[in-house]
Parts: structure tokens; C-alpha cells; sequence
């Protein structure tokens, strides 16, 4: 496993978060409405007896999966990075988000989950002008070597379509399937996005629990409300999650990451300590949310499809918009609970 992907110990330094707050304060979109190809909210795809197309069947599925998974993003329940596609990260939100709303558990897009998604009759996608910010770059490849890493000045975004995908919570492929001939390198581009922003503040949190079985994080008040779920990476048989109760130590914004191949049981023959430079593509993303267990801590990801997908060495990672807005909800001294 590329240890890029999570990594156990950090020394982070409080910095700027660019992408923490372009999710607290992210540019208005141009106009409030649908894309012309795309259902209008709450519609349901074509009744039961009705000619079948299988292009145009296809298509209805995306589109409903599209505007739930914004829905569900919206609603504090991520389905991690939005597709259009039905998956585990999008049926453990579907789940909780049931069981929250008192509806029959069942992890599916069924009638009574859609219509109380529909509930917000939010349009789920807008366009949105790009700004020179979303254009400047500098745009590079990222290096999978640790010690290649660690010769970049900074861990940026490789290309236009990552920094959009990480801004509006999509895969770089969406944001290029909903745009077919626009120039998303050009400021001043007039794009359809997912509508993620805009949505109600996320509450302060009292606890986080981390669930290894269904591979979610989630956040709850002081009363034991669920206030947000995400679906996270937790460890593997060789760097297992530490079960257990601990607590947050500190919250760390624009990490850097300082590499030790002595900790790692799959270091690269000839690695050596290393410094890392902060960046969304940083081993550790945007944000490091240090725990009481040493060397273990709550993070980013420089690859979002992987969260819930893949194993970690050992610490809870999540996409980089989701460590954000769970950075934002929670302190020093929180009570971290992970459970099998």
C-alpha cells in the first residue's frame, strides 16, 4: 500500500487552511438553478411500465444518485466524494440517514429516503464562474516516492480539475461530465458544480466516534444527537485502529509532515527522515487533529476516492473537505471514542 496515503506521524504547524475556509466562505454562485440535462429536484425517474431505454435508464440513475449524494452532503451526511454512483460510502449516509428520520434501514435510494431527502428542495447543481485562484496553479505532479515528496516546495494540487473536485466534494471525472466543451482552465469559465456550499453551519461537537465496522466518523452534541457522519480509512491487520477512548489533543490547519521510515513496516529500502511540505497534497491533507494515543491522529487525504475504500497505517483518515468541516466542529480536549 502506498504509505502516501496515511501516514502516523506528524509535526504539524497551525497555518492558513485555504480549503477549510473556501468551504466556510466559498464565492456565490453565479445562478441558483439546475443544469438543463439534469432532473429538477424531487423528480423521480420514469414510472413503472414505461418504455425502458437503457442509455436513458442509465442516465436517470446517475442523476438521481447525483442529487442524492448532494443532498446527503448537505444534510451532514458525506457520501464522501460525489460520482453519481451508488456505493458502501454512499450507502452507510443512506443508512444513518434513515435511521435518523425514523425510516426502515436500508441503505438504498427507496421512495420514502428520496422524498424525505427532497425535503430541501435545494437545486443540486449551480454554475459557478471560475476565479484566477481556481486557474493560477502552479499545477504539478505529485511524486508517489516519499523522498521525491520531499524536494517540492509545496504538496499543491496536480491539475485544475483535483482543486475543483476537492472545492465542491467531487471526483475530478464529475466535474468533467457535467462540463463537456468548457475551458476549466480559464478564469471567468462559467461551470455546473455540485451545490455543497451555502448549507447550515455544522453545530460545535461534544464527542466523536469512529466505527471501524462501517468505516464512518461521527460527530454528536450533548445530548447524543447526530450532528455528521463521514466515512473514513481506520488501520489495517498490520496498523490497527487503537480501540478505545482517548481524547483531542490539539488541531492542526496546513500540516507539514515529518517522515520517519522507522515507523513504517513497508518503508522503502534507503528512505530517510524527511521533511514534508504542507498542501492538499500533503501525506496528511489539509488538516492533522492530534490524538492522546501517540503517533495516531484524525487527517486528510491526498486521494478522497481511497477514504472508505482502502486501509490506512493506523490513523482515521477522511477527504480533505470533510477533515475541514470535522476541524471546525471540534477542540482540545474532546473525547475520541473508536470503536470495532
Amino acid at each position: 500500500m502506498n504509505k502516501s496515503h496515511a501516514l502516523p506521524l506528524v509535526v504539524a504547524l497551525l497555518g492558513a487552511l485555504p480549503l477549510a475556509q473556501a468551504q466556510q466562505a466559498a464565492p456565490a454562485p453565479a445562478q441558483q438553478q439546475q443544469a438543463p440535462a439534469v432532473q429538477q429536484p424531487g423528480q423521480l425517474p420514469a414510472q413503472a411500465g414505461a418504455p425502458v431505454n437503457p442509455a436513458a435508464a442509465k442516465q436517470a440513475e446517475f442523476e438521481r444518485n447525483l442529487r442524492a449524494q448532494v443532498l446527503l452532503d448537505r444534510a451532514y451526511f458525506s457520501p464522501g466524494e460525489i460520482d453519481g454512483a451508488y456505493g458502501s460510502n454512499m450507502r452507510q449516509a443512506l443508512s444513518s440517514f434513515q435511521a435518523t428520520r425514523k425510516l426502515p434501514v436500508t441503505g438504498k435510494l427507496d421512495e420514502a429516503t428520496w422524498n424525505a431527502l427532497n425535503g430541501d428542495n435545494t437545486p443540486h447543481l449551480v454554475t459557478y464562474t471560475l476565479a484566477e485562484a481556481d486557474v493560477a496553479g502552479p499545477f504539478r505532479p505529485i511524486p508517489e516516492d516519499m523522498m521525491d515528496k520531499a524536494k517540492l516546495p509545496e504538496l499543491g494540487y496536480a491539475s485544475v480539475t483535483e482543486g475543483l473536485g476537492e472545492k465542491f466534494h467531487a471526483s475530478p471525472a464529475l466535474i468533467e461530465r457535467l462540463n463537456p466543451g468548457k475551458n476549466l482552465g480559464r478564469a471567468g469559465e462559467q461551470i455546473v458544480v455540485p451545490n455543497v456550499h451555502g448549507k447550515q453551519p455544522l453545530a460545535k461537537a461534544a464527542k466523536v466516534v469512529v466505527k471501524e465496522g462501517p468505516k464512518v466518523l461521527q460527530l454528536y452534541d450533548a445530548g447524543g444527537a447526530l450532528l455528521a457522519q463521514y466515512p473514513v480509512s481506520t488501520g489495517s491487520s498490520n496498523d490497527p485502529l487503537p480501540i478505545g477512548t482517548w481524547k483531542i489533543n490539539s488541531v492542526h490547519a496546513n500540516p507539514t509532515y515529518n517522515y520517519n521510515p522507522k515507523l513504517f513496516w513497508d518503508a522503502e529500502p534507503g528512505d530517510k527522515k524527511a521533511k514534508i511540505a504542507a498542501g492538499p497534497n500533503n501525506p496528511v491533507g489539509v488538516v492533522w487533529i492530534d490524538l492522546s494515543k501517540e503517533h495516531y491522529g484524525i487527517h486528510g487525504t491526498p486521494v478522497p476516492a481511497h477514504v472508505g475504500k482502502t486501509e490506512s497505517h493506523g490513523c482515521i483518515r477522511l477527504t480533505n473537505w470533510s477533515a475541514a468541516e470535522v476541524a471546525g466542529a471540534v477542540s482540545a480536549g474532546l473525547e475520541v471514542v473508536l470503536e470495532s
